[in-house]
């Protein structure tokens, strides 16, 4: 029986070559099928900071053990490189991590558009949901609000006491307990400013403040009640009592009554001016007193706390500097287990232990303000229960806005306190209500500055509103 021929065309095709290319194709195919069906879902969280990752690494390996189908990494990232990568992803539309711990400085950019295209989920309706606008402290939600919604899980509170030399206090024989107002703070210890060693300059200074600290002026206009964006988000800097505190504030740093010194925090210089005692107090949030327990042992036992002193009588004591969330970026493809991870994670009673004991920061969680890690007496502090001092202080943190142009009203801030220290300075002024005019004035033009830069985005204008002749007009 002959053998059957081929067509040249089926030869070609049975060919070696033609073999080993469709062999090939099949292995792709069931590799591409295999990873099409992963055998557990993988998330990445970036932080910014080295300790939180410390903080947070043991919770994430016990959360692999006890879901291994669930698995999160947990990246560090330069403060610097997290912005550039978070922004640039939600920009073009491509992903990023899964979930993202976001510091205030940061998150105000992720505001800048409609809210629709904010690149965060609107976490509003899922807090409530879980009932934890009732669990968590409401002034921390603030900063991660824009135009009603909230945006990320809250990390922190940090309110803001007085942190003082009680060695040098004490041993001049002063009283901290008669101080009830910054007035009185400057009556009560001024003694201590006396130029003992004759060089015509005081041997000490009262308090580290100066014009140019990124947050203490805008954290000081807060506890008077000042601010620079109103409820609405709009911009205010002519509100009461703007004028009236950056006048006293100019003088703390001008004028022949000077009381304070720049002694900048993370710096051999300014750590020098504390360790020497040059300068007395400072105003410090609870994360500043953990990072001064690393950076200053040489102060171990001879600082104290107490709630700052008011503006006023029966005014508030204390404010608030600083804050981080942690958010779930729109393009995270299951939201579901990043949000059961960022509960297990920020609600953890143990992360709360963990944060207070490493970094001196009190949670946000007021279910767990009942912890015995905040009763503990602290050594570097004399001995004082500064966990209950702080809890004390959470639920009068004043609200907060992160709006997008929270860094050019920083600025103006910061550009009229110079401007009236300068003033001080030549006029050897010593009446903080000689300079109020002066401020009222330099509020009202960086008011008009501002309002021009926020024209220029027309998604935070406020809607067009009618004008008496019946056309319409838009306001910033």
């Amino acid at each position: 029986m002959p053998r059957p021929t081929l067509s040249p065309g089926l030869r070609a095709l049975l060919s070696p070559g033609v073999a080993v290319i469709l062999g090939l194709a099949a292995v792709s195919i069931v590799g591409v099928a295999q990873r099409e069906k992963p055998a557990k879902s993988f998330q990445t969280f970036w932080t910014f900071s080295r300790n939180l990752y410390l903080a947070y690494e043991p919770l994430a390996a016990k959360w692999r053990e006890e879901h291994p189908d669930r698995a999160v990494d947990i990246v560090v990232l330069d403060y610097a490189a997290l912005e550039r990568r978070m922004l640039s992803g939600f920009l073009s539309g491509t992903p990023v991590a899964d979930l993202i711990e976001v510091e205030r400085g940061i998150v105000g950019r992720t505001f800048l558009g409609p809210l629709e295209d904010v690149g965060f989920v609107d976490l509003t309706d899922r807090l409530k949901a879980d009932g934890l606008m009732d669990k968590i402290n409401a002034p921390a939600f603030t900063p991660w609000t824009s135009r009603g919604r909230i945006f990320g899980l809250p990390h922190d509170v940090h309110p803001v006491a007085l942190a003082y030399r009680a060695d040098i206090i004490e041993a001049a024989g002063i009283d901290m307990s008669q101080i009830e107002t910054w007035d009185d703070f400057i009556r009560v210890l001024r003694p201590l400013m006396a130029d003992k060693n004759g060089d015509g300059r005081p041997d000490r200074y009262l308090l580290n403040f100066w014009h140019n600290n990124p947050w203490l002026p805008d954290a000081l206009l807060l506890q008077a009640g000042g601010r620079v964006f109103d409820d609405h988000e709009k911009p205010c800097l002519t509100a009461i009592p703007n004028a009236a505190i950056l006048s006293k504030l100019a003088l703390w740093m001008g004028g022949p009554n000077r009381i304070a010194i720049d002694a900048p925090e993370f710096s051999a210089a300014g750590n020098q001016l504390r360790i020497d005692g040059t300068v007395i107090c400072s105003i410090v949030p609870d994360w500043l007193a953990g990072v001064w327990k690393q950076d200053l042992p040489g102060l171990a036992g001879k600082m104290k706390l107490m709630p700052l002193p008011a503006w006023s009588p029966g005014g508030t004591h204390t404010t608030v500097i600083g804050g981080t969330m942690l958010g779930i970026p729109k393009s995270t493809p299951d939201f579901e287990a990043a949000w059961t991870f960022a509960k297990a994670l920020y609600l953890s009673p143990e992360l709360a232990d963990e944060l207070y004991l490493t970094s001196n920061i009190i949670s946000p969680v007021t279910t767990h303000w009942d912890r015995e890690v905040y009763r503990r007496p602290d050594p570097y502090f004399g001995g004082q229960k500064t966990g209950m001092l702080f809890l004390s202080l959470a639920p009068l943190v004043p609200a907060r806005n992160s709006s997008p142009f929270n860094t050019f009203a920083s600025a103006s801030i910061q550009n009229i306190l110079l401007e009236l220290q300068q003033v001080a300075n030549r006029d050897k002024v010593t009446d903080p209500t000689v300079l109020e005019p002066l401020a009222q004035e330099l509020l009202a033009a960086q008011q008009i500055r501002l309002v021009e830069q926020i024209r220029r985005n027309v998604f935070l204008r406020e809607p067009a509103a009618p004008t008496e002749a019946g056309t319409v007009a838009a306001h910033p």
